[in-house]
């Protein structure tokens, strides 16, 4: 069997050498031919389940025979068991923003792969050779848990095939930071631990729940040992809450709930429907009764299983507007009310403020809620609230977007936009709802959202931002106008962009034989 995988950038060879030696080859090649035709029909049964809601007038629905046996998760470790603050969208390509992250009062790290993160050839390498040096440098007991994030399903690393065959992201991440530190992690008990992004459904759970078994195995670890929390981040793993934490119940400590790309998935599986057209975004949050009614029925799923239920990350930057911090309070109060054991920060400067709304609620009492997984449910879940779209929601998207392409032709997975932070997911609410809009043929202002008004709206941000490089401008305005037109809607935006050949950085490969 054959491996080919690139050569690195000239400075970063000591790394490569370290990450991708043949010991963590072999790994990767044997969890690769173990698991390969499980993962193919994984992305088969996507296709069918896409195919059957855009063809059919039909909605998702709770499964009619649900887990009537009682059952629990496993034992959560004491590291994991206060969840109050992870930091979020930190890359570990990003080396000051992640060492940075060692040093700070919260609980966790979202060491991020996946929506934070750019995954060109150099920020993997760089990525994957900072986590293995601070797992290695004997001082983990010192800093928060490490959440270690894979990039998820939908991306495929064009710089490692395996007979001919690239292989997914989300693989080779997992192979690569168990075989190079989960030993050490378990011995210091601070891991294995992992958020577990965009799965769709419980069958998708089960695979992962395999492959941590079959890796505890070949690593002679433990079983159980490798914990996790699933990202509840797409609308058809909302109605398998309880299935996905069933089918990883040895491994799982609990769900999570966000929101921007888990209103993408709506739009993406539903989007070729009017009723499904979704107003402003910037109106949204977690009070509106479908986000309300998602985030209630995973907190009751999680507490009745013995599971942690955590919430999303706040994006605002407090410099930027200091007056927001009462209303940043004021909407995590209402959600640690709700019941969420924990969320996200990302603005360092945030942290003594949240860290004091934790303090001020530590004796807190939640009522028992009873949610019924019924047909109210699921109406609930599935209707968007009405409302009209303005022309500063139009342009703040066309921003959103073009900026996201921009920076990851810049090796970037996030960045600043009038003090929030921008990254994958709400890049991808930005670009579905143009895309949506013009589909629908949306109006603003008795306007038409067309394909027309939309060139002349990026000819004026082009016009606006001559500051900014103007190659990867033109690059990123192209893009960005292909996502928005496509005839059919490309189910993710960094699927797109890693397989977009003007986004794209050719290395030489190097073939090895295993």
């Amino acid at each position: 069997m054959e491996i080919e995988i690139s050569k690195c950038p000239q400075d970063l060879q000591h790394n490569f050498e370290v990450i991708f030696n043949r010991g963590s080859l072999v790994f990767l090649k044997e969890l690769e031919n173990e698991f390969r035709d499980k993962i193919n029909k994984l992305y088969k049964d996507r296709l069918n389940r896409n195919s059957y809601y855009q063809s059919n007038n039909t909605l998702p629905n709770f499964k009619n025979n649900p887990l009537k046996t009682p059952w629990k998760i496993s034992n959560i470790p004491q590291r994991l068991q206060n969840r109050k603050i992870d930091l979020g969208d930190v890359s570990p390509s990003n080396s000051t923003q992640f060492f940075t992250s060692l040093t700070q009062n919260v609980q966790g790290i979202q060491v991020d792969f996946d929506d934070g993160h750019c995954p060109n050839w150099r920020n993997q390498i760089l990525g994957h050779y900072n986590i293995y040096s601070v797992i290695h440098s004997n001082n983990l007991a010192h800093y928060p848990v490490m959440m270690l994030r894979p990039r998820a399903w939908n991306i495929l690393e064009h710089n490692v095939k395996i007979n001919q065959k690239k292989i997914p992201g989300a693989l080779i991440d997992f192979a690569l930071l168990m075989y190079h530190n989960a030993k050490i992690l378990l011995e210091t008990n601070s891991g294995p631990y992992f958020y577990l992004s965009k799965l769709e459904s419980a069958s998708e759970a089960r695979l992962w729940n395999e492959i941590f078994v079959w890796t505890q195995r070949k690593l002679n670890l433990p079983q159980g040992s490798i914990k996790c929390c699933v990202l509840i981040e797409n609308i058809l793993a909302s109605f398998e809450m309880e299935e996905i934490l069933f089918e990883l119940k040895e491994h799982c400590v609990g769900l999570n709930c966000g929101m921007w790309d888990y209103i993408a998935s709506i739009i993406a599986k539903f989007g070729n429907r009017k009723e499904f057209v979704l107003a402003d975004r910037q109106k949204l949050s977690m009070k509106n009764e479908f986000l309300k009614t998602y985030m209630d029925l995973l907190v009751e799923v999680c507490h009745k299983r013995g599971a942690l239920a955590t919430g999303g990350m706040i994006a605002k930057i407090l410099s930027y507007d200091l007056n927001s911090l009462e209303s940043i309070k004021e909407m995590k109060q209402f959600e640690i009310s709700s019941g969420i054991d924990g969320f996200l920060v990302y603005d360092l400067d945030l942290l003594p403020h949240i860290n004091k709304l934790w303090e001020d609620n530590k004796n807190l009492l939640h009522p028992k809620k009873i949610i019924n997984k019924d047909s109210n449910t699921a109406k609930s879940l599935l209707t968007l609230p009405e409302g009209k779209i303005t022309w500063d929601s139009f342009w703040h998207n066309i921003q959103v977007s073009v900026l996201f392409i921009y920076n990851w032709l810049d090796g970037n997975g996030h960045f600043v936009l009038n003090g929030f932070v921008e990254d994958s997911a709400t890049a991808e609410i930005s670009r579905s709802q143009i895309w949506q809009w013009i589909k629908h043929k949306v109006e603003i202002d008795e306007t038409v959202i067309s394909q027309q008004l939309l060139k002349e709206k990026l000819t004026e941000y082009k016009r606006k931002n001559s500051n900014l490089d103007q190659k990867n401008l033109k690059i990123a305005l192209k893009v960005a106008m292909e996502l928005f037109i496509s005839p059919i809607y490309p189910d993710f935006i960094t699927t797109y962009l890693n397989n977009h050949p003007k986004l794209q950085m050719e290395y030489k490969p190097i073939t090895t034989k295993l």
